[in-house]
């Protein structure tokens, strides 16, 4: 995947102040969009790309990683850190009709926030 500009899509996740990271199905890492690379700067930043994430995380996460990949079934749950509450979206990604790997998304929430049920 690129990481140059010039994809509305990404341009657009960008502008939403997402962290977006994105691996194969061997848990390589094959793209971090610059929030992303800013956030895992201490670890390498862009330079991560290329590496395996199995290398990087711990045992917990990976099996995490392998289950996602193996259900099709994303892990989304929220977090704080450093002050800020972010949304946590893990899930698979296709290609051709099988999963070719997972997407992680990493946004940014305000400390309150309504919630509507549209029944």
């Amino acid at each position: 995947m690129e990481t140059t500009k010039g994809n509305s899509l990404l341009d657009a996740i960008d502008a939403i102040g997402a962290a977006v990271s994105v691996c194969d199905i061997d848990l390589t890492l094959l793209y971090m969009n610059e929030k992303s690379a800013a956030a895992f700067e201490a670890s390498g930043g862009s330079s991560l790309i290329g590496k395996n994430l199995a290398d990087c995380h711990m045992p917990e996460s990976v099996e995490k990683m392998k289950e996602i990949l193996a259900s099709g079934k994303p892990n989304v749950y929220t977090i704080s850190k450093k002050g800020v509450k972010k949304l946590i979206w893990q899930g698979p990604w296709e290609k051709d009709g099988k999963v070719g790997g997972l997407v992680e998304i990493s946004m940014p929430l305000p400390e309150t926030m309504p919630h509507y049920n549209r029944d």
